[in-house]
């Protein structure tokens, strides 16, 4: 038997097999493009700890949005939409129990829809960077 050959195969398959995922990724939109994203400043909400100090809970976001009409609407509200995130960060630190971790799940839904309220319509996606309670 030739080794080679089949070490060969072998390499070919797990580079098809890396490279897979990628490129159905890519296609599928399941990544942002650099054309359709922008970036908002940092989200700060107050939180307690466990032993009864006070924390800070730091968001970082950014949003998605396709449709070039609803992002040139987005741009042009990022401060209305910075607000409105602040008000959901605020209330998500507030409701956190002391020493519990944070439900990101659950801060995700609550700033998505303040995105679709804020911009009128569905059709802009929040992404979230790091997500830290210090």
């Amino acid at each position: 038997m030739e080794r080679r050959a089949l070490l060969g195969l072998a390499v070919a398959a797990t580079a098809a097999a890396t490279t897979a995922p990628a490129a159905r990724a890519s296609s599928s939109g399941g990544a942002a493009s650099p054309d359709t994203y922008f970036r908002l400043p940092i989200i700060t909400a107050s939180i307690i700890h466990g032993d009864g100090r006070r924390g800070v809970l730091t968001i970082e976001t950014g949003v998605d949005v396709p449709d070039a009409a609803l992002r040139t609407r987005a741009q042009q509200s990022a401060p209305r939409l910075r607000a409105a995130y602040n008000t959901v960060a605020q209330r998500f630190g507030a409701g956190l129990r002391p020493g519990a971790v944070p439900d990101i799940d659950r801060l995700a839904a609550d700033l998505q829809t303040a995105t679709n309220a804020t911009l009128g319509r569905p059709g802009a996606r929040v992404l979230l960077g790091t997500v830290m309670a210090v």
